[in-house]
């Protein structure tokens, strides 16, 4: 079917778009100067044009290419806000919460942010929002607004490994996935890391056979959840069913459980795994029933054998709200730590990360980086993020110019 700019549907056509042409598929281009805000996430047609028979595709992306504020387009402001809010969260929100974020759609200063689920949508609206008004204004330069929905293709429960049925558990793995960037082979290993990464191989290859559990600290960004992955996907691949969790996600899946009297069921879940990777132990201390809950489960796993790993930004010693049960246990099998990288390894991982992301940046461009940021892997990675962002936005080269815009913020703080 061929439209005719003055047949009936051709004239509503103009009115909604702008001009049409034939297709040649039996339908119709539409170019769209202004599209209309149908569905950014599918491209979904009003009803009424469905019902008609004709195809109808927009030549514009459903959202603009750019800000008129800024030169900037909509997808570039959302991914220099997320570097920024790796900068600014911690690990383990920002891996949580933002890091499978989408932008599916933007219209005069309406960032549409898609999330996996209602129980994502429900936090970031309540614990995140303002910060991610505030950063995507900056950037925009604009007055903004910020609205979180549910991806279609993902499910509407809340992304814990909790199951409100008496079925077998699924791996925990498709509601706490494992990073698949973090892998044995994208560590970068230093002098200083080597112990850890040689144990967190170990277990990888004999879960349960000597180190249980494997308790690893060290401070924050250097690497600790990185190895947790990595001993999940060589466990996975060895056909073990692998739980990796947050110490938030366990604390609320039991406080939801307790409310909804499905205990028995979230202890399926988790006592019934045959490797658990526990993320952030710390935040355990002083929850009475989190500790009384968790000691129970750490004990069913040890008992049938499971591995257990643990990591946490100290040693069990240096946490005074930590029960004395809980603190031998953990001193049970073998404690590794993480300490901060050395100049070469920051580099090291600055390259490598260059690597990946296909960016070619010279060498004293990373060494500027190396040396000014010395804390921890997530700020270099936040850091390179943003030169690259800035690099593609003002259209230079990746010079220590560049980079010195980059630590803005991190020289500020």
């Amino acid at each position: 079917m061929v439209l005719s700019q003055k047949s009936p549907l051709g004239i509503v056509l103009l009115a909604l778009f702008g001009t049409i042409e034939a297709a040649p598929a039996g339908g119709a281009y539409v170019n769209a100067p202004t599209p209309k805000l149908w569905d950014c996430r599918t491209g979904a047609h009003p009803p009424a044009l469905k019902a008609s028979g004709v195809s109808v595709v927009l030549r514009q992306p459903i959202f603009p290419k750019s800000n008129p504020r800024t030169s900037m387009k909509p997808e570039q402001i959302w991914q220099a806000a997320l570097g920024e809010l790796q900068l600014e969260t911690t690990r383990a929100t920002f891996n949580t919460w933002l890091r499978d974020t989408r932008l599916v759609a933007y219209e005069d200063g309406v960032f549409v942010i898609g999330v996996r689920n209602g129980y994502a949508k429900d936090w970031l609206e309540n614990r995140l929002a303002p910060t991610i008004r505030r950063i995507l204004a900056r950037l925009a330069k604009r007055t903004v607004e910020v609205r979180f929905t549910v991806r279609e293709e993902a499910s509407p429960d809340p992304p814990s490994p909790l199951l409100l049925s008496s079925s077998p558990p699924a791996p925990a793995t498709e509601t706490c996935p494992l990073n698949p960037r973090y892998t044995f082979e994208t560590f970068v290993v230093g002098p200083e890391n080597r112990l850890a990464y040689a144990a967190a191989q170990a277990v990888a290859e004999r879960p349960g056979d000597g180190y249980n559990p494997l308790f690893i600290y060290g401070g924050t960004g250097l690497g600790k959840t990185h190895l947790l992955h990595a001993i999940g996907h060589v466990c996975q691949a060895h056909g073990r069913r692998v739980l990796y969790v947050p110490t938030e996600t366990f604390t609320n899946d039991l406080i939801e459980a307790i409310r909804t009297g499905t205990t028995e069921a979230f202890r399926e879940v988790y006592r019934t795994v045959e490797v658990l990777l526990v993320d952030d132990i710390q935040f355990i201390a002083g929850k009475e029933a989190t500790q009384e809950e968790f000691f129970h489960t750490f004990n069913a796993l040890h008992d049938n054998g499971a591995q257990i790993v643990i990591s946490s930004d100290r040693r069990p010693r240096a946490m005074p709200m930590l029960e004395d049960r809980l603190r031998s246990r953990f001193e049970w099998g073998l404690m590794v730590d993480v300490p901060p990288p050395t100049l070469e390894t920051r580099i090291a991982i600055l390259q490598r990360k260059a690597e990946v992301r296909g960016a070619d940046i010279p060498e004293e461009t990373l060494y500027f980086i190396a040396q000014r940021v010395q804390t921890n892997v997530r700020e270099l990675e936040g850091v390179l993020n943003k030169l690259l962002i800035l690099a593609q936005l003002h259209q230079e080269e990746l010079s220590i110019h560049l980079a010195q815009a980059a630590l803005e913020d991190i020289a500020a703080a």
